[in-house]
């Protein structure tokens, strides 16, 4: 019983960190110091929220899980080494789709790039998009969905590899509140589901409190781990926890931990990213 609650917050029970940050910093070539000191343990299954001010080297902290920077010091540690990372799903602030191909397409791409072809693909594919709700839209192409379906797309296309970590940078930033709430919501039942490891970068208190089982909270000036809180609130969540006082709880420390970070890095000199 202790190990499927332990298993439903997040994380595996007993493990060691899957990702595992040491010191890393990273400064670019303009001078700008984007990371700093940056120590932080990721543990397979968790759902983590990066929360901080702009500037704050989250974006930054995710291109080097990605792999698509370097640190400049310290060092990633994946568990079993750089094989370790496996498959790694990215969803970026903009759902950045080809415009001119088909949702059905758009969500093939990664299967494609990877020598899969479209008959092969086409089951995994249309089960993704019913994942996302967007069974009957295959055929669509991008200037023809919202804001929010094209987002759905994008999450599908991240997630139809099957990666055992995803990535996803502030995604739902730029959509209306409602739309907001009811992708908040499906990410979550697709994680249960899945189970893979989210890092998930927001501005949003809110958001963060609502998906995450760990929330780390960045100052910038240079961009630095400030401070963390656990959220041990059962899964799933839904309406009712918005509303709940356990939730506004959850929201006002979270606040409180974002404005000491804004505070502590006011005083800081550097640039960030």
């Amino acid at each position: 019983m202790l190990q499927k609650q332990i298993a439903r917050q997040g994380g595996v029970a007993g493990a060691p960190p899957l990702l595992l940050f040491r010191h890393v910093a990273k400064t670019f070539s303009s001078g700008v110091v984007a990371l700093r000191d940056v120590n932080l343990a990721v543990r397979e299954g968790d759902f983590v929220s990066l929360l901080g001010p702009s500037g704050c080297g989250k974006s930054t902290a995710l291109r080097l899980i990605a792999g698509l920077a370097m640190p400049t010091s310290g060092q990633l540690d994946w568990r079993g080494g750089d094989a370790g990372r496996g498959d790694i799903g990215f969803v970026f602030q903009e759902p950045t789709l080809l415009p001119w191909a088909s949702v059905f397409d758009n969500v093939w791409l990664p299967l494609r790039l990877r020598g899969v072809s479209r008959a092969q693909a086409e089951a995994s594919i249309r089960e993704m998009l019913e994942r996302v709700h967007l069974t009957g839209f295959e055929d669509a192409v991008p200037r023809e969905l919202s804001g929010g379906m094209k987002m759905r797309v994008s999450i599908a296309r991240a997630l139809v590899t099957r990666p055992k970590v995803l990535l996803m940078d502030e995604p739902f930033a730029a959509l209306d509140e409602i739309t907001r709430f009811k992708l908040n919501d499906d990410l979550l039942e697709l994680w249960l589901d899945q189970r893979f490891t989210a890092i998930f970068v927001t501005h949003s208190v809110f958001e963060s409190a609502f998906l995450s089982n760990r929330i780390v909270v960045m100052a910038a000036r240079p961009g630095r781990v400030h401070g963390e809180l656990a959220v041990e609130a059962p899964y799933p969540r839904d309406a009712a926890f918005r509303t709940s006082p356990e939730y506004a709880e959850l929201c006002r420390q979270a606040s409180a931990m974002l404005s000491q970070a804004i505070d502590a890095g006011s005083g800081e000199t550097h640039g960030d990213t």
